[in-house]
């Protein structure tokens, strides 16, 4: 198989894991059985070696178009020709099913719309990245793949034929004729036990579709970009995790920030932070079940504090601590694009941040969504006066940099959102609390981002205290009611931001660079992209800036729809836009669509 573009996927999940189907009809990413697992088909990390499971007509010059069913995670791969038109219809089935009741599949089913085609099946599993040997057994019912730490089956009954590690299959395929295929564990070594009669199949795709449908009737969005906003709350909603409520940043590992470089990192684990925009995302547009479910993992986390009352900053899908990080230097990465990491070493920095993200959320959830229990606050305080008493020290920051440790600006922002949020809830509750101490820490705060985060001679808040350098995460200040979205200081750094990169800014025709990779010692060799979620950040600042100045709105409005035509074909945003409009970075990202929906949220409200 030859590498796809990242942005030429789509996702199919259930709440478990995840699966990545390019429009070539081929799966070149699976983890199983959960996100966090090691994966099955990793093509993408290893075009070669990884493993993938695809299926297209063979034909040349086809033409191919992927879509979802509306309002669903059900895609479409549509292979179209002079001598027919075939469909690969891929889900993960969700609720009860026929094929799946609750339990952890996938499955492909293939419809021949019209005329004929020969389809041909290709499945090669490469169990735990690649690093476990597997034995195949065929029969009847399909095939079983037995590694040492998983047993899979590919349940058909279609004949199929081994070839090496995997099997395939060619099927001649007239108008009306369809045929299945389901990943799903094996217990025993007998090759599938069953496989499953094609209306089973439809039954399923039938079920699925309705239960995506019920979920997206809950969304209370009424305003422009609908269709759009969908698209990112469906994702999200994609890259929870159903046993524990825990919100993956991404649902893939190791794809590159800049082809050949070697920014790339493992975002299948929950950070503090992420989650907590997320919710706030969700709650918005009246998705609160997630939100109440997130809540509950985050209580369980707070009852499990560092020695020191920190939290950590990000958590495995099931809340465990150790998230160590290794490369696998077997794996040639996307498009050679090394080292491939699984494993997150940024777990153990400082990143003061999260506590204003988890407050802000917390605050919204109480407000929004339901009252709190008072157990919940207990840990909240001490968490709050951690901060109180920490919020001095410099940190990796937001960006996770292996460069060393500096006073952020952003850290400090949201640090006095934690103390800020705290004291509006503890009055609100009429909560015990620390008012006086947390009052005084709060104001510190404020006062230090106004003497030290403030350049002088470039009139913009800046990226840590002494630089000269430009933050896009400081487009928050305004965004959590730090200043007025028409303060002097703010506009002028909306000024200086929407500058050109070769004139100091961060903005490249609409575009948003998180910082100036040339100017931040970041640790990391190489050049990225543009960053979406500072993109979306950016139009929020100038939406907000733009109630005393329609000039702003206009631009808010301009940027805001040209940022969503870098969307890839099914509405999907990798973690940054390269220069030639390419994805990057891992994919889909959960930052991306909470940003858009934030964005879209505010800026419809403020244009009616």
């Amino acid at each position: 198989m030859a590498y796809q573009q990242i942005e030429n996927y789509g996702i199919i999940g259930n709440m478990l894991t995840s699966a990545l189907v390019g429009t070539d009809g081929s799966i070149d990413w699976m983890c199983y059985p959960h996100f966090d697992s090691p994966s099955i088909f990793a093509g993408i990390l290893d075009e070669n070696n990884g493993g993938y499971f695809k299926i297209t007509p063979l034909k040349d010059n086809l033409t191919k178009k992927q879509f979802y069913w509306p309002d669903t995670n059900v895609l479409i791969t549509r292979f179209m020709s002079k001598d027919g038109v075939c469909e690969v219809v891929d889900y993960m089935p969700v609720g009860k099913t026929k094929i799946g009741n609750n339990e952890n599949r996938l499955v492909r089913w293939v419809k021949m719309i019209r005329g004929k085609m020969k389809i041909r099946v290709e499945c090669f599993p490469s169990f735990n990245y690649a690093r476990d040997t597997h034995k195949v057994i065929l029969n009847s019912h399909g095939a079983g793949f037995y590694s040492e730490i998983l047993n899979l089956g590919l349940a058909t009954s279609v004949p199929l034929k081994q070839e090496g590690t995997g099997v395939v299959a060619e099927i001649e395929m007239k108008c009306g004729d369809t045929a299945n295929f389901v990943i799903k564990e094996l217990a025993a070594k007998e090759g599938c036990e069953s496989c499953f009669a094609d209306n089973v199949a439809y039954e399923g795709l039938v079920d699925t579709i309705d239960y995506w449908n019920r979920w997206v009737e809950l969304c209370t969005y009424k305003g422009r970009w609908r269709e759009t906003v969908i698209r990112s709350a469906l994702t999200l909603k994609l890259l929870t995790f159903a046993p524990t409520g825990a919100i993956v940043a991404a649902p893939t590992c190791s794809l590159p920030e800049s082809i050949g470089g070697e920014r790339n990192w493992d975002y299948r684990y929950t950070w503090i932070r992420d989650a907590a925009f997320t919710l706030y995302a969700l709650m918005r547009i009246g998705f609160t079940e997630e939100a109440e479910h997130f809540m509950q993992w985050i209580d369980e986390r707070c009852h499990e504090l560092n020695p020191d009352g920190s939290l950590q900053l990000m958590y495995g899908i099931d809340g465990r601590h150790d998230l160590d990080e290794m490369s696998l230097n077997h794996l040639e990465g996307y498009k050679k694009s090394e080292p491939v990491r699984i494993g997150n070493g940024a777990h153990k920095q400082l990143q003061l941040d999260i506590y204003g993200e988890l407050m802000d959320a917390v605050y919204l959830y109480n407000k929004y969504g339901s009252a709190i229990s008072y157990d919940l606050w207990t840990q909240l305080r001490k968490l709050v006066n951690w901060v109180a008493a920490n919020w001095n020290k410099k940190d990796e920051g937001i960006w996770e940099v292996r460069g060393g440790k500096q006073h952020f600006v952003y850290s400090k922002l949201m640090c006095w959102v934690a103390l800020d949020r705290a004291l509006r809830l503890s009055e609100k509750r009429s909560f015990p609390a620390d008012r006086t101490y947390w009052i005084e820490q709060r104001d510190k705060i404020f006062e230090e981002i106004m003497e030290k985060g403030w350049n002088q001679e470039k009139q913009s808040f800046v990226q840590y205290y002494g630089s000269s350098t430009l933050d896009a995460a400081n487009l928050m200040m305004p965004l959590t009611f730090f200043v007025s979205p028409t303060d002097k200081r703010i506009l002028s750094t909306l000024e200086a931001t929407l500058k050109d990169p070769e004139e100091g800014g961060l903005v490249s025709d609409s575009l948003v660079y998180r910082y100036n990779v040339k100017e931040t010692d970041d640790g990391l060799r190489g050049e990225e992209g543009t960053f979406n979620i500072c993109t979306f950040w950016l139009v929020e600042a100038l939406t907000r800036a733009g109630r005393k100045d329609k000039k702003k709105l206009e631009k808010a409005r301009l940027m805001f729809e040209q940022m969503l035509t870098y969307a890839n074909h099914l509405g999907l945003y990798a973690e940054e836009t390269g220069p030639h409009g390419e994805a990057l970075g891992n994919f889909p990202q959960a930052f991306t669509h909470l940003s858009l929906i934030s964005a879209a949220y505010n800026l419809d409200k403020a244009l009616k």
